[in-house]
């Protein structure tokens, strides 16, 4: 596992030791930053079940403004912050050790990029979806991106937030959500 581009570009990440955490797959980042590549300079990231924070580090080497990421596991926000000092991208990162649910009922400041990378088993997806558009921490224009299972079918949400297209490499699902802007169109 490695960073692609940017600042950081070629850098190796660790990875939680054992089975706990599952990264997401080269493939599968490559795939979602070639869809999002220029949304992401200068934007506020939230990478929520952060794992080794991968996502995050990527978002922060092609030149995001900042990323929290938050997970439960000690462990990972260790590996994740390792990553950070690593890359050298730490200057613009909040790392969290909370409950991603409990994280978002904190109403935090809102955010022009999610990632969402639950654990597939513990049916998290949806309920951090709601809870995301209950406390509304999505900036006008922002995005949402779902890692899940192939066979996970992605929900509609409520206005402001619009579901968009779902992508599959082999096993896995991205599906991207957008909240509309002010006057109603999509960035």
């Amino acid at each position: 596992m490695r960073v692609i581009t940017g600042r950081a570009r070629g850098r190796n990440l660790r990875t939680v030791p054992g089975d706990a955490v599952r990264p997401t797959s080269q493939r599968v980042k490559e795939a979602i930053f070639s869809i999002i590549q220029f949304d992401v300079e200068g934007r506020r990231v939230l990478d929520l079940f952060s794992g080794s924070g991968q996502l995050g580090i990527e978002a922060l080497s092609r030149g995001a403004r900042a990323a929290v990421f938050v997970d439960s596991s000690r462990a990972s926000l260790a590996v994740t912050e390792e990553n950070l000092r690593h890359t050298g991208l730490h200057g613009g990162a909040v790392l969290v050790p909370a409950d991603a649910l409990g994280y978002l009922s904190t109403r935090p400041e809102p955010f022009d990029i999610v990632f969402l990378d639950p654990p597939y088993h513990a049916q998290l997806l949806p309920k951090a979806l709601d809870a995301i558009v209950l406390f509304d921490i999505v900036n006008p224009g922002g995005i949402i991106i779902c890692e899940a299972d192939r066979s996970f079918e992605p929900p509609a949400l409520s206005a402001p937030y619009r579901r968009g297209r779902t992508y599959r490499y082999g096993a896995k699902a991205v599906t991207l959500y957008q909240k509309e802007t002010l006057g109603g169109v999509l960035v």
